[in-house]
């Protein structure tokens, strides 16, 4: 059972549904106690940084979450925002992350002049740093969809398992080491390597 979190910004119905096309139970809550009896945590996101740390700090979620998180070591997936709240902090806002992954959230700054456009909307590869069971069984360069202005930029290599390259290389899939990884794209509308890698955490 993946427990999907419910702090109002999210795009929870698809990723219930995508959960449930590759058979895997899941459920949507916003329940404290159910969160405390969560198996693996799935922590979707669509929107602002400081809005989504002030709704999961009005809920009292931070505590129960890293009791699951750091002390109980469950299996947690942040998705787009849900990797960027994995963070320490974001330059999109001014509150403390969540921290569980040595990393900060910066936002796309590129060499002047260029033609990219921000957000980084669409199609793209992952470049596979360091392997994963959450990557296990996917080619080499997997295409996954991207929507975001923000991005990921860990400490140090070892909290890397993937890399994209837009505009520069930025880190598009990170991890604590042990049981808490985050994916700038979103897995639930990326067809079959979406579907593999929800399959891979779904059977952490």
């Amino acid at each position: 059972m993946i427990t999907i979190i419910n702090y109002g910004m999210g795009n929870l119905a698809s990723v219930q549904n995508m959960l449930k096309r590759i058979g895997t139970p899941c459920e949507i809550t916003s329940d404290l106690d159910k969160i405390s009896k969560a198996k693996k945590i799935l922590l979707p996101g669509v929107g602002a940084f400081d809005a989504a740390i002030e709704r999961i700090d009005a809920a009292g979620f931070r505590e129960v979450l890293n009791t699951k998180a750091l002390q109980e070591k469950v299996p947690v997936l942040g998705i787009c925002l849900g990797l960027q709240l994995l963070t320490e902090s974001s330059e999109e806002g001014k509150l403390k992350g969540l921290g569980w992954i040595p990393a900060k959230t910066l936002k796309f700054n590129f060499p002047q002049p260029n033609n990219l456009k921000v957000p980084h909307m669409g199609w793209d590869e992952i470049h596979v740093v360091n392997q994963s069971a959450l990557l296990s069984d996917l080619p080499a360069e997997p295409r996954f969809y991207f929507v975001h202005s923000y991005h990921a930029k860990a400490d140090a290599d070892k909290y890397v398992l993937a890399r994209t390259t837009y505009g520069y290389e930025f880190d598009s899939v990170i991890t604590n080491g042990d049981n808490i990884f985050g994916a700038q794209f979103h897995p639930e509308k990326s067809h079959k390597f979406g579907m593999k890698l929800l399959d891979n955490f779904s059977k952490m």
